[in-house]
């Protein structure tokens, strides 16, 4: 602590606390306008506390999972950037919590401003937002309860995109990037797909927890930016100058576990449907770690531990589209399917397209998301989930088309936004990446000052 308060950096303390605080005053002033607004007049046995209860646990089951890919990407990378990966994860945690408040929630879950695509702004603040449940997501759990659930699936979005850029992003560029990707592509894409007024729901896209929403949107976009961010000074392949490997299995496994959170919460009761989706998740999970420690395995004649441990990472991300519609035989086949195909888009991107994709986001979520999501369309079962549908094995064809074209259009929306915001903050003279020195010397101690290991 003594560096902080070193006469060279007082004056800079003092006038960043001033403004902090003049910036606390003026939001503390704007209670007045908001007073209130959570309370409001409800009927209290309209809250069943059973469901709140598991609701408010399912939240803080998703929010652990934001530090969890800090802990997984953080040992992917070399020992000099650990720090500066899980930094980043909690500060993104941090960010997108306060704009979810503002403005966030209102734009992905308040009516519409129109067409579908984005929402008003209703829930400004969380004015509205109180204790009386939103029939229009659920009916049982104070609105309050729903708000926060969905602010941990808007934090964790962004933080999986860093995996595209580790290494090599300038800070400052991120924390900005961050927030307009929030507001720009996260919100309307999560309005498109899951509030009742948005497009893609309207024409019967089935996403039980994210599959688009979250992984597809992380990963398309994470492709557009390992593009404009460009190569590291010295490129490798995934897990090549991986620090700690016991990191990446805690992050994979804390994953694993936050991730019932991120499906069966999303049933939004604490029900049948919920355990039905608890249960697929451990399933594919399973099913795709085995599948990508099976081809490790064949490739390189070595049983690896980070194989088992990203395989895990992709049968979950597949299976969260899925998950709220299907069994436990069709979570099998989701878990495998998705467990080869993610792992031929890894050796796909390393060998041939050769893209600095540094922790590969886009093959195990763009590419994991959309697996999953089209596999929705194939292995949906109307009797599982009474709002979903039947898909191609069960007689309905039209929900595979559906699910086509709702990736289609994520995925282009997400690369072609992201790609347009990192070319719109190189205009405004924000550098998207460190200077070489800071990259050679490792952006824990050239950017943040710290460094992960005293050893």
């Amino acid at each position: 602590m003594e560096q902080l308060l070193a006469p060279a950096h007082n004056g800079r303390l003092v006038r960043a606390s001033f403004w902090l605080l003049v910036l606390g005053a003026i939001v503390g002033y704007a209670t007045i306008f908001f007073a209130g607004a959570s309370a409001g007049v409800f009927d209290a046995n309209s809250i069943n506390t059973g469901d709140t209860a598991w609701m408010l646990a399912a939240a803080a089951l998703v929010m652990l999972m934001t530090p969890a890919v800090g802990f997984f990407y953080g040992g992917m990378v070399s020992s000099k950037n650990v720090v500066s990966v899980l930094k980043q994860s909690v500060v993104i945690l941090s960010l997108i919590s306060i704009q979810w408040v503002v403005i966030g929630y209102s734009l992905a879950f308040a009516p519409d401003a129109g067409g579908g695509i984005i929402g008003n702004l209703d829930f400004f603040g969380l004015r509205g937002v109180g204790f009386a449940p939103d029939p229009n997501y659920a009916a049982t759990i104070p609105a309050l309860v729903f708000m926060i659930y969905q602010a941990m699936f808007a934090a964790i979005t962004p933080a999986l995109v860093i995996g595209a850029f580790v290494e090599r992003i300038k800070f400052k560029t991120l924390v900005v990037f961050t927030l307009l990707w929030a507001t720009l592509v996260y919100d309307p894409i999560a309005h498109w797909v899951w509030s009742p007024d948005g497009w893609l729901r309207a024409l019967g896209a089935l996403d039980f927890a994210g599959g688009t929403v979250v992984h597809m949107s992380a990963g398309f976009s994470a492709l557009a930016a390992a593009l404009l961010v460009g190569r590291r000074l010295k490129q490798s392949s995934l897990g090549e100058n991986a620090n700690n490997i016991p990191f990446v299995i805690l992050g994979a496994v804390l994953l694993w576990f936050g991730w019932f959170g991120f499906n069966a919460g999303s049933a939004l009761t604490a029900g049948a449907l919920a355990a039905s989706a608890f249960v697929v998740t451990n399933i594919a999970a399973a099913a795709s770690a085995l599948t990508w420690a099976t081809l490790s395995w064949a490739q390189n004649r070595k049983p690896s531990a980070m194989s088992a441990a990203t395989g895990v990472v992709c049968g979950l991300v597949a299976i969260t589209p899925a998950s709220g519609f299907v069994g436990p035989i069709a979570a099998i086949a989701i878990g495998v399917i998705a467990g080869v195909v993610t792992y031929g888009a890894v050796y796909f991107r390393t060998k041939k397209i050769k893209i600095d994709d540094t922790l590969d986001v886009w093959a195990a979520h763009g590419v994991g998301g959309l697996t999953g999501a089209v596999l929705t369309g194939f292995f949906a079962e109307k009797i599982i989930n009474s709002a979903g549908n039947n898909g191609l094995l069960f007689g309905n064809s039209h929900q595979l088309l559906v699910q086509i074209y709702a990736v289609v259009a994520v995925g282009i929306y997400s690369f072609v936004a992201t790609w347009l915001i990192l070319k719109l903050l190189t205009l405004f003279k924000m550098p998207l990446r460190v200077s070489e020195s800071e990259e050679a010397e490792g952006l824990d101690l050239a950017v943040h000052g710290e460094a992960g290991y005293r050893l």
